[in-house]
């Protein structure tokens, strides 16, 4: 298994650095660039994985809202640890801290979208707060963040040129499951993200 191109801690450890409640983006980052997390069929994360960016595979659509994760047991909850269907593979995509940033500086909350500006789909990154949670999945008290991209900002997204790396974290995922199952959460690591402040 080859290790993640970040920082990783054991879950016990890291989640008492962790805010308790309250909305916070937690990341891995450094001054480059921000790690966010997706799922994907084998196709797609092959893909992605050999051409470093997603335009161009077939299987990836433009067409539909693709939703970016920063929090890695946020990505791991809704992909079931890399166990649900089409969401075998779990990779880490390295955006530019610039274009990351442009992301949540156009980002409109789903609470605050009218009908009006959800019609004008190409310029609307869609943001939503929802409960984090721990390695078995019960909801916390604090909120994780989750930017869904579409229209001109998804198509900049997947033609690369903000992606710096992306990098399988599949096998990093199987080695942790049994524990996350097994709640134990002493040997069970996971990336050492921390807030990002903005």
């Amino acid at each position: 298994m080859t290790n993640p191109p970040f920082p990783t801690e054991f879950y016990e450890i890291i989640k008492t650095k962790w805010p308790e409640d309250g909305e916070h983006i937690l990341a891995s980052y450094d001054g480059d660039g921000i790690w966010v997390y997706q799922a994907y069929c084998d196709k797609i994360a092959d893909y992605a994985l050999q051409n470093q960016k997603f335009s161009g595979c077939d299987d990836f659509k433009l067409s539909r809202m693709s939703w970016i994760k920063t929090n890695f047991l946020w990505m791991q909850y809704r992909s079931g640890w890399c166990t649900k269907p089409n969401q075998e593979r779990c990779l880490a995509i390295k955006l530019k801290r610039s274009f990351f940033d442009h992301i949540i500086t156009n980002a409109v909350s789903s609470r605050a979208l009218n009908p009006q500006r959800e019609g004008k789909k190409d310029e609307i990154v869609r943001l939503q707060w929802d409960p984090d949670h721990d390695p078995e999945g019960s909801p916390l008290t604090r909120k994780a963040i989750q930017l869904g991209l579409r229209g001109n900002c998804l198509k900049e997204y997947a033609e690369g040129g903000y992606i710096i790396e992306i990098f399988d974290m599949t096998p990093f995922v199987k080695s942790q499951r049994q524990y996350a199952i097994a709640k134990e959460y002493r040997s069970l690591r996971v990336p050492a993200e921390k807030v990002i402040i903005r």
